[in-house]
């Protein structure tokens, strides 16, 4: 578990923070809004949906009110289940959230702001490939792309991209 104080001091000058989180419980709400606190952060879904328990992965989407503390929010399918009921990308403006990503692996990802939800189709991947590492590639690409100014959809685009070199270069 990340202490408020330990991941001020990780993310020291840091302007965008990634929060890759395995459980709720690796960055509690305190934890969150210190790193918030003049920051943008992209919070991995996987890291608020799962529950820390002994056993098979459960879920569920008893998150509290950590999101006020995200910029980006990036989902799976599963995970956009889990949080709001649907999968659909319209659905994710529940959120009310500045940038929600929903990624859809060989199908792409979709951006959702206030004023559009947009598709961005996949990069081709050649050869057959573990996608182990490849949720971490697209959130760390779309960050690095929008901290150095790009737009949230140009953003994406960097992001399919570096993720269909990423699993083609094994």
């Amino acid at each position: 578990m990340w202490l408020p104080s330990r991941a001020v001091n990780a993310a020291a000058d840091a302007a965008w923070v990634h929060v890759g989180a395995l459980t709720r419980t690796d960055f509690p709400g305190a934890t969150l809004a210190a790193l918030a606190d003049g920051r943008r952060l992209l919070v991995d879904g996987q890291g608020l949906v799962r529950t820390a328990a002994l056993g098979a992965l459960r879920t569920d989407n008893e998150i509290g009110d950590v999101l006020r503390h995200v910029t980006i929010l990036k989902l799976d399918a599963e995970e956009a289940e889990v949080l709001v009921g649907s999968s659909a990308p319209e659905d994710l403006r529940s959120l009310e959230l500045p940038e929600v990503i929903l990624t859809h692996g060989s199908r792409g990802a979709f951006v959702v702001t206030k004023k559009l939800v947009e598709h961005v189709g996949a990069h081709e991947v050649r050869g057959v490939t573990d996608p182990t590492g490849a949720g971490d590639m697209f959130a760390a690409a779309y960050l690095s792309a929008r901290a150095g100014g790009e737009d949230p959809l140009a953003a994406a685009r960097r992001a399919t991209d570096a993720v269909g070199e990423f699993l083609s270069s094994e």
